[in-house]
């Protein structure tokens, strides 16, 4: 084994990045014997260098703020700071001066993936991000790797914990959303502007990862149609248990083939109706899980912690290791594949359920009226529930769930219902999926 050090640099070090550095001081000779070459930290870039950082273990002199510098003398960069720039043109510089990446940021690779990719391959280094979707979960490189002879139908994931934790907490407790919100952001869970987690565009991200990866197609966040959960209410809860379902933001990536054989992809995020029976409606507090489906391997769930220091730390520090092992060997991790290059069906055209609350008098003749605007857009009715009837307003609730259909033709179905006379309240409408 070569005394010489691989020099690795730090760009950014919250709390990923110290426990990234943590573990590598710690266990410094565990790091050499897996790459059987010493690893040293050579510089960590940070805003303020006079900050004490002790609980990283390292010397107060690798701290520095020009991360320019940094990036230009290193083997292998790990970016840890979030956000698209800097982070895009400090990891473009570190592999124009030969150094290999491992990152977490997936608002960049969503944004601008097929780039850095491009900048890897020109220079002949890895991109890697295993800890960019579901933290802890070994998930990308199963699909790079693993599935790699394997063709991918399906993925639907939890893939937000932020989101988890406040549908599942709504769903055992009967809380309003705005109330567990606030707790989640008093625990840790939410940030204080919460956007990015409740909207839906954390999981969007991480979607077109995922998406790219399983397809072998470019798909970017915008690509990836997106709602969140701040429409969901504790009736939308407790009519889902009614229907023996829960509430779950769902990230959905699948193949699509029409009657002729043709392929294309439908990549949504959207609160979905699942199945109590169903594995993803089991899977509770900030927990992340992916559920898989494939031509060969049938269904594969992954399952862990997806976020916090430690368990994000481990899938960094798995993506050091392979990147500094193809620096000593000379080799290189899987590239881009892009090959597919499937076309991306809008969420209009994607085959889907809904199940539909609507408020309606208690009177002879409403349900014949309300079938027939189902009838008029082609959309099967699967299953229809009335509740009892309120002495205050003579109106009732009727729950219906649909047959699959276009997204499109569920839409027009329930604009048709808002114009019904013998509808009073639209009151929710949720995509259902896993049925």
């Amino acid at each position: 084994m070569s005394n010489d050090a691989l020099r690795i640099a730090l760009l950014g070090c919250g709390t990923v990045g110290t426990a990234v550095a943590r573990r590598l001081v710690d266990h410094a000779d565990e790091f050499a014997s897996r790459v059987e070459r010493p690893v040293e930290i050579t510089g960590v870039a940070v805003r303020d260098t006079s900050k004490p950082r002790p609980e990283s273990g390292l010397d107060p002199s690798v701290f520095t703020t020009d991360a320019e510098a940094l990036v230009r003398d290193a083997d292998v960069v790990v970016e840890l700071m979030g956000g698209i720039e800097p982070a895009r043109s400090l990891l473009l510089t570190a592999m124009e001066h030969g150094a290999s990446v491992v990152t977490a940021n997936k608002a960049l690779l969503g944004e601008d993936g097929p780039r850095l990719y491009e900048t890897a391959a020109e220079h002949g280094v890895d991109l890697y991000y295993e800890a960019s979707v579901a933290g802890a979960i070994p998930l990308l490189r199963p699909l790079q790797v693993s599935l790699a002879g394997d063709s991918v139908e399906r993925i639907m994931g939890i893939v937000n914990g932020t989101t988890n934790f406040i549908l599942d907490k709504m769903d055992r407790t009967g809380e309003a959303l705005d109330d567990v919100l606030a707790e989640a952001q008093e625990l840790g869970y939410a940030e204080a502007d919460p956007t990015a987690d409740v909207e839906g565009y954390d999981a969007r991200a991480k979607a077109a990862i995922l998406a790219s990866l399983a397809f072998h197609t470019r798909v970017a966040a915008l690509d990836v149609s997106c709602e969140g959960i701040m429409s969901i209410t504790a009736d939308d809860i407790r009519a889902a248990r009614k229907m023996g379902c829960v509430v779950k933001l769902l990230a959905i990536c699948e193949r699509v083939r029409n009657g002729r054989g043709d392929q294309s992809l439908s990549v949504r995020v959207h609160p979905t109706l699942v199945p109590r029976s169903h594995p993803l409606a089991s899977v509770h507090d900030a927990f992340n899980a992916v559920f898989i489906e494939s031509a060969l391997a049938g269904e594969v769930m992954f399952y862990g912690q997806g976020a916090g220091g430690d368990p994000t730390a481990s899938a960094v520090l798995g993506d050091l290791v392979q990147a500094a092992r193809h620096k000593v060997t000379g080799s290189r991790g899987p590239g881009e594949s892009a090959y597919a290059d499937l076309p991306i069906l809008p969420l209009s055209q994607a085959t889907t359920r809904y199940a539909i609350r609507i408020e309606v008098p208690d009177r002879p003749g409403v349900l014949a009226h309300v079938t027939n605007v189902f009838a008029g857009q082609g959309v099967s009715i699967e299953s229809m529930r009335q509740g009892v009837r309120r002495s205050d307003d003579g109106l009732a609730t009727l729950t219906i769930a649909t047959h699959a259909a276009t997204d499109a033709a569920l839409a027009r179905t329930v604009d048709q219902l808002r114009l019904l006379d013998d509808v009073s309240t639209v009151t929710s409408v949720l995509r259902m999926e896993g049925i």
